[in-house]
């Protein structure tokens, strides 16, 4: 790709991280209210992420800070991602997050977008070589574990994979969670995620490119499959399977219509989760394949218009879009 994550860039997107983790409002929840006890803020219900809009945004947010300080440790910026980080992953508070998820009537809390999100942040921080880290990583163990059985146990009783173009879609969040399954030598996890992508995909046939996206989606329903998909076969196995799954991919880069409303700003996202998914899908291909090219040539294409889009100019999109582009980049 002609982008690339630079000290500049890094500095941009961890200002936009910055100014939203720990702020409080706007603010929308998921919150189930079982009593007028469970009337709260945000902050008194999750304290450890309750910023940037969201719980899953404020999620993948320190994730993307953990990264870049990861990446960067010497840029100027890492001293003021290292401070909010501490703020955040204190024992207590992740042992509330922990507490929270667990309560009554939580079965379904940010499952799986969100917890594949968090799944994401607690790899960072363990792979992560730097005594603050050990220490969070330490600290997010309550919650890790939690979020590990409740995905564990969903798998068991899903039946049938989510199709969305949004949070609740399982392709996506099926990626995210085997990466972090296998990097953590997870054995019966990373099996039983191997398993239920196979189950749910492998025989799945003339993806309908053409009815994407649907106006507020940020994800691809085609492009994510494909995506995990490349994750469980081997790279000729793969390259059969896409060619029944994806005939061929014609694609063009999505324009927001307007960027101060939320939902609608969720294409620019789709810009950017194309890019990443494009890149993946080609990268899995058998060398010389001449598909690496054309998809290449449109994950440039989707890249540079998401990327030219996260500005932070708009609260909509400067919650959430820094993140996207990280993963793109990193």
């Amino acid at each position: 790709m002609a982008e690339t994550l630079t000290p500049a860039t890094a500095q941009r997107f961890a200002d936009l991280a910055l100014a939203c983790v720990h702020r409080e409002y706007p603010t929308k929840i998921g919150h189930v209210l079982n009593s007028d006890q469970d009337v709260k803020k945000a902050r008194d219900l999750t304290p450890a992420f309750y910023g940037c809009y969201d719980w899953h945004s404020s999620v993948h947010g320190h994730w993307l800070l953990a990264r870049l300080a990861r990446t960067f440790p010497d840029a100027p910026f890492a001293s003021r991602v290292k401070y909010a980080l501490r703020k955040s992953l204190t024992a207590e508070n992740l042992q509330r997050e922990a507490d929270y998820l667990k309560g009554e009537g939580r079965a379904s809390f940010e499952r799986p977008y969100g917890l594949a999100w968090f799944l994401q942040l607690a790899a960072e921080l363990r792979e992560w070589k730097d005594p603050d880290a050990a220490r969070w990583s330490a600290n997010a163990k309550p919650l890790e574990d939690v979020a590990v059985a409740r995905l564990q146990q969903w798998l068991h009783k899903l039946s049938h994979p989510v199709r969305s173009g949004e949070h609740g879609q399982t392709a996506f969040s099926f990626g995210l969670i085997l990466d972090y399954a296998r990097s953590t030598g997870n054995r019966e996890f990373t099996a039983l995620l191997e398993s239920k992508i196979r189950e749910f995909y492998l025989k799945d046939r003339d993806c309908p490119l053409t009815y994407e996206p649907s106006g507020e989606d940020f994800l691809s329903p085609c492009l994510a499959e494909a995506d995990v998909v490349r994750r469980v076969l081997p790279s000729a196995e793969f390259s059969a399977w896409l060619t029944r799954f994806l005939p061929s991919v014609k694609l063009e880069p999505e324009v927001v219509t307007d960027p101060t409303d939320g939902r609608l700003a969720h294409l620019d996202g789709l810009n950017l989760s194309r890019a990443w998914m494009l890149q993946g899908i080609a990268a899995a291909l058998p060398k010389g394949d001449p598909g690496q090219t054309s998809l290449g040539a449109t994950a440039e294409a989707h890249a540079h218009a998401g990327l030219r889009s996260v500005t932070g100019e708009h609260y909509e999109g400067a919650h959430w879009l820094a993140t996207f582009a990280v993963y793109l980049l990193k």
